[in-house]
């Protein structure tokens, strides 16, 4: 018997997994379809969600759609790009807002519209938005259930249709009521609670079993190890779906480790039982693959496919029948659309298992990827359901190309696109209302722009833009004062990206070098060398350290230092301090750490012999990206 579901239409959106994965949580059972399937994909659909997308309904290219979804007499949930399509389906009218919107804003519902989608929640609600167009004119039978400042029609019905299409986007936690949306979508439907983790990790782990079956006989698989949270899940998995005997753990020292990371890896395998894997110093052969490198890109691409030349010289070292082998990783959900990965995403970034090399293997059906449909919050659950310790589910996230991602790379010459840009960015921040602050801070407020640029997202488009700084007063040794209140600075950063074309982070100085003025800071000539990783493992280690003796560590999701080639010299740095929170990877916001623990942490990295200037970012997750590249 087939089991009812909630089918979710993805138009390439990075939430639309996210969408079903909320629905599972709650406990009915989801799929992911295209928006162009056919009318029997929806046999047992009790209810049909239309996923938020990259494109513009009116662009040339835009997802294929199959528009007799719309004739079914199933309900339909429509959010931003499926909030178009829903609206478009009836005859209303899209094209771009006035203002767009991106990060927090309020939803104010309309007392005189009874609506069963905000069903005891309550009439002024926090929500998450990404967007740049809107509807202006709803479709016919549509009445507004909803509105923000800046959107008239957040939130519509039509009840005769049984369709509902909203602008926010309710699956990220930044939209708190969206699991009560949801709930009440789902009742609305008839849907019964028909799903568990339970389920999930059966079918994990039946899907590994399956994949290593192959006609010529069952396949051993060779995992690349980390030490990251996915990673290890995956080997967790691997081992209790497999038997040791048939899983081999391979971690690699690629050289871009953190501080003492790769002994603190294996003495926790140890200490869990796992005796099936072996360490690998290759971080000289990683340092070669990525030499005299300074575009983002190609650093992940040659770290990737520098891995598999790594794979397989442990196999032959080895002496395994490589015949007998498959690679396993521990790739999840967020990692294969930010890599364009389904047929409507874009790239946001090449993420190191994408490469080249590792698509040929998928296509020969020699990869495993247990944890490829599933978030960071569900694999965690996964790893505490298998009896994980917290030492090893807990981690902070660390990707596979580790410190090298967080090494800004350069040059040290601007390009022509940036000689062009860098001054309307300039313009931009000093253009700027701000009047989140205080008299007093006002007073002493710098406003500048750092001459390189950061990775971002708005409106699942890749941002490639230049950080704003705002500098207050600085005392004798260099410290910056920082607004007591973080809400407003969270304030101010949205403001100044959401208004801004060139710039897509916001920064607080948080110290510079005394004697060093502003002018003597310039764009270095700098790669991922040595010498640079060791000056930012220094730093890292003391944000981690403070963060573990605060009891902080276990209240972020993620801490990323980046440094930047951005100096008095090439042999000097400055340093920007990324701690993030977040439950899905999808949406952050930048940690509001206790003012007295970000002092010491810069007072001891300010100590360090070659910075000569520290910053934090203060910016949300959307409009950037967690890391700089």
């Amino acid at each position: 018997m087939s089991r009812e579901k909630i089918v979710v239409l993805d138009f390439g959106s990075q939430y639309a997994h996210l969408i079903a994965k909320r629905f599972r949580m709650l406990g009915f059972y989801s799929e992911i379809a295209l928006p162009s399937a056919g009318l029997e994909t929806f046999e047992n659909a009790k209810g049909i969600v239309f996923s938020g997308g990259p494109a513009s309904v009116y662009d040339e290219k835009t997802p294929d759609f199959n528009s007799e979804i719309l004739s079914l007499d199933i309900p339909i949930l429509g959010l931003c790009y499926g909030h178009y399509i829903v609206q478009l389906g009836y005859n209303g009218k899209v094209g771009k807002a006035d203002v767009g919107e991106f990060g927090f804003a309020t939803l104010n519902l309309n007392s005189e519209v009874t609506s069963p989608l905000f069903k005891g929640i309550d009439p002024s609600q926090q929500v998450w938005m990404s967007h740049q167009d809107g509807v202006l004119q709803m479709g016919e039978g549509f009445e507004v259930v909803g509105s923000t400042k800046d959107c008239p029609y957040a939130a519509t019905q039509n009840l005769a249709k049984k369709r509902f299409s909203l602008q926010c986007h309710c699956e990220v936690k930044d939209t708190p009521c969206g699991n009560q949306i949801f709930q009440n979508f789902a009742e609305y439907c008839g849907m019964e609670v028909n799903w568990d983790q339970d389920k999930v990790l059966a079918t994990i782990l039946e899907g590994i079993k399956n994949d290593a079956h192959k006609a010529d006989g069952d396949k051993n698989v060779l995992l690349f190890l980390s030490g990251g949270v996915d990673s290890t899940i995956a080997f967790a998995l691997l081992n209790k779906a497999l038997g040791q005997d048939r899983v081999l753990g391979l971690h690699i020292d690629n050289g871009f480790m953190r501080k003492n990371e790769s002994q603190k890896v294996a003495d926790a395998y140890h200490k869990f039982g796992f005796d099936n894997f072996i360490v690998e110093d290759a971080s000289a052969s990683f340092l070669n693959a990525i030499a005299g490198l300074t575009d983002p890109q190609k650093k992940r691409m040659a770290v990737g496919e520098n891995f598999i030349t790594v794979r397989d010289a442990v196999v032959k070292a080895q002496n395994l029948d490589e015949s007998k082998w498959m690679l396993a990783q521990g790739t999840l959900y967020p990692d294969i659309i930010e890599s364009g990965g389904t047929k409507n995403s874009h790239t946001i970034k090449t993420h190191h298992n994408r490469v080249e090399g590792i698509q040929k293997l998928i296509e020969q059906g020699m990869i495993i990827e247990p944890l490829k449909d599933l978030y960071k919050d569900e694999v965690r659950a996964i790893g505490k359901k298998l009896g994980l310790s917290d030492d090893l589910v807990m981690r902070h996230p660390f990707p596979g190309p580790g410190l090298s991602i967080n090494v800004l790379c350069s040059e040290g010459v601007q390009s022509e696109k940036d000689l062009e840009e860098l001054p309307k960015a300039k313009e931009e921040i000093q253009n700027l209302n701000i009047t989140e602050f205080c008299e007093n801070c006002m007073k002493g407020l710098v406003r500048s722009v750092l001459p390189v640029r950061s990775v971002g997202v708005q409106g699942d488009f890749r941002t490639y833009r230049f950080p704003a700084v705002l500098a207050f007063e600085q005392d004798s040794e260099g410290f910056c004062h920082v607004p007591k209140m973080w809400e407003k600075v969270e304030a101010c950063s949205s403001n100044i990206t959401n208004s801004s074309t060139y710039l897509n982070r916001t920064l607080i100085k948080l110290w510079q070098k005394p004697g060093v003025k502003d002018d003597d800071l310039k764009l270095q000539k700098g790669y991922c060398t040595k010498d640079r990783l060791d000056q930012l493992r220094e730093a890292d280690n003391i944000v981690l350290t403070n963060l573990h003796e605060s009891g902080w560590y276990d209240k972020i999701f993620q801490h990323l230092t980046i440094t930047l080639p951005y100096a008095t010299s090439a042999d000097r740095t400055s340093f920007v301090l990324r701690p993030v929170c977040s439950e899905d990877v999808m949406t952050a916001r930048f940690a509001q750490l206790p003012h007295d623990l970000l002092d010491k942490i810069v007072r001891e990295i300010a100590a360090l012999p070659f910075v000569d200037a520290l910053y934090f970012d203060a910016t949300n997750k959307p409009p950037a990206t967690f890391g700089w590249e």
